[in-house]
């Protein structure tokens, strides 16, 4: 890898800045002075977190006839997580620094004789294992009874509905289950922006499996999803896949690979491929009782299907599609800076904008807004000079601006500019609709 990109780390800064200042993301309860590691979406970062998503389910579920939809609880009983093996083997390694009282996880230490907040060293306590799990009380009453988990992943939603899921639909392995919800995990040592926090939201899918399948499907679905980050606009420089060490599996993986992207301070995971073998539904039916194979009548075979798991982070996935679209030029001796996003996860499509706020273009403009709109993701921004309104919808990566002028009244004719190029044309307003679908 030494002969491909470095890290920028002067990235992170300019996305981050960005971000607050056109809405994307903000940091939450600013106002009292934030809450660690929890982060709020702003009216563009809202669309384009959407758009992430739409585009995950698109490939993921609709084109597809072999997968299918879920969305489970949030909540669950204890015996889930028991079963799944995340209240024993959910841990990370924590010491305290005598010294300074802060806190860290071991294993990220780069100097495990130093605290990195002090100074100090030989100063940390013995390592002790914390589970990540959010627990809590479900109901008026409190005790053991009582007790309930914030799911940490929504895979287990998925193994524990298997038999629900394939009995109703009718289908056969190999056949995938996908969910797209949040996921709580209480991280020790949360940061970098979005990449790693507490409260989180995940796209994942469970693909059930004939067991002599398994190895052909995880190398499908490795592929299949690094090919997707591609095909959205990131270059393959910016990606790897990388397989794990023996070391690093979980406990339920026999193969795992990571689709890693270049962020600011190096490679960091965005996606995970799991060959998780039979585990998840083993455990679930010795724990619950309750039958979970599939009998293969063509075979006349009875076997509980292994689960090949590609799941991905929702937000992490879209701050990568933001450093990876960042750019700057040099326009008319003015620095600009531009979101070069794919239209598809573009928070807008396409805004309109009058060249003036006088009544006889506003109407007609607004007129158009709520015919694009019907179509596209359209944004209407009146305010400031046409110049600045461009460079506006630059950074947040709006594709087109159709312009309404005053020529716009006798021609019925717009302008069209594109973000990428800054080129325009001149269009008829009864033929923008079928101009963006034919340029997008």
């Amino acid at each position: 890898m030494s002969d491909g990109p470095s890290p920028k780390p002067e990235l992170f800064d300019q996305v981050v800045n960005l971000c607050k200042r056109r809405g994307f993301v903000f940091q939450s309860a600013e106002i009292y002075g934030g809450f660690r590691s929890t982060y709020d979406y702003g009216p563009v970062g809202v669309l384009m977190l959407r758009n992430v998503k739409d585009a995950w389910w698109r490939t993921m579920v609709q084109r597809r006839h072999d997968v299918v939809g879920l969305d489970t609880a949030i909540l669950g009983p204890p015996q889930i997580w028991e079963a799944s093996g995340h209240l024993q083997n959910f841990t990370d390694p924590l010491v305290d620094c005598r010294e300074c009282g802060q806190r860290f996880r071991e294993d990220t230490l780069n100097d495990p004789g130093t605290c990195p907040n002090c100074g100090s060293t030989d100063s940390f306590t013995e390592a002790r294992n914390f589970n990540l799990m959010f627990k809590t009380q479900a109901g008026p009453v409190t005790g053991s009874g009582a007790d309930a988990y914030l799911r940490p992943e929504t895979a287990q939603g998925m193994f524990v509905n298997y038999a629900n899921v394939q009995t109703s639909t009718r289908k056969k392995p190999p056949f995938g289950i996908a969910q797209i919800g949040k996921s709580f995990r209480n991280e020790i040592t949360p940061g970098n922006f979005v990449f790693r926090t507490r409260e989180f939201e995940q796209m994942e899918m469970e693909y059930f499996v004939p067991p002599d399948e398994a190895a052909k499907w995880y190398e499908y679905w490795c592929n299949e999803r690094l090919n997707w980050y591609i095909e959205l606009g990131i270059s393959p420089d910016l990606l790897r896949l990388r397989p794990h060490e023996d070391d690093e599996l979980s406990h339920y993986s026999s193969s795992t690979s990571d689709i890693e992207f270049l962020f600011p301070w190096g490679w960091g995971e965005l996606e995970g491929i799991a060959n998780r073998g039979d585990y998840d539904l083993q455990q679930h039916a010795e724990h619950s009782g309750k039958a979970l194979d599939f009998y293969d009548q063509a075979n006349e075979v009875r076997y509980v299907p292994y689960v090949i798991e590609p799941a991905a982070g929702a937000t992490r996935t879209m701050m990568a599609f933001l450093m990876a679209a960042y750019d700057t030029d040099t326009v008319n001796d003015d620095e600009r800076t531009v979101l070069r996003l794919h239209p598809s996860i573009a928070p807008f499509t396409v805004a309109v904008l009058p060249l003036s706020k006088k009544p006889q273009l506003m109407e007609p403009a607004q007129k158009l807004f709520s015919e694009l709109a019907e179509h596209f993701s359209t944004d209407f921004d009146e305010t400031q000079a046409i110049g600045r309104r461009y460079r506006r919808q630059d950074e947040i990566g709006t594709p087109y601006c159709v312009t309404f002028d005053f020529d716009s009244l006798d021609d019925e004719a717009v302008t069209i500019r594109y973000r990428d190029t800054m080129e325009q044309v001149r269009i008829p307003i009864t033929g923008v609709v079928q101009w963006l679908r034919d340029n997008l």
